[in-house]
């Protein structure tokens, strides 16, 4: 099968940002969903197999699968995204010499908080358990 240099670019992308969040899963300086979501990402633009192949991998069940059908997070989830994010960020501020590229970090800072918590659901941990079990929940009236 041949692939042209840019597929063949994001399937070796899609690689490596799979393998960033495998060693994420390890080190906990490092978040998991954001480079497997870049991985699911590139093998989707690179190639349908590799696609398919990752969707069907526990890696992508456990971390991703409830995330990419309901748009939801549990809030361990979303914390274990920012904290690491946020400690880099405050690193970079506090390195930047110039007050623009301070302020710019100041607005990412904020705005990542701001986008997690009012455009991605938080779900509690049991129903995301549920959900990726493919259970559903009752609801009472």
């Amino acid at each position: 099968m041949k692939y042209n240099p840019i597929n063949l670019l994001f399937i070796i992308l899609g690689f490596l940002a799979m393998g960033l969040g495998i060693i994420g899963i390890l080190l906990p300086v490092l978040p998991t969903t954001p480079f497997l979501l870049l991985a699911s990402f590139c093998f989707a633009k690179g190639s349908k197999r590799f696609h398919q192949w990752f969707c069907s991998t526990k890696l992508y069940k456990k971390h991703l699968d409830s995330f990419m059908k309901n748009r939801a997070m549990t809030l361990k989830t979303k914390f274990s995204i920012l904290i690491p994010a946020s400690f880099m960020l405050i690193l970079a501020f506090y390195f930047t010499p110039v007050i623009y590229g301070r302020i710019f970090i100041a607005i990412v800072f904020v705005f990542k908080y701001i986008y997690f918590f009012t455009r991605i659901r938080t779900v509690p941990a049991q129903e995301n358990i549920n959900r990726a079990a493919g259970v559903e929940q009752e609801t009472e009236l």
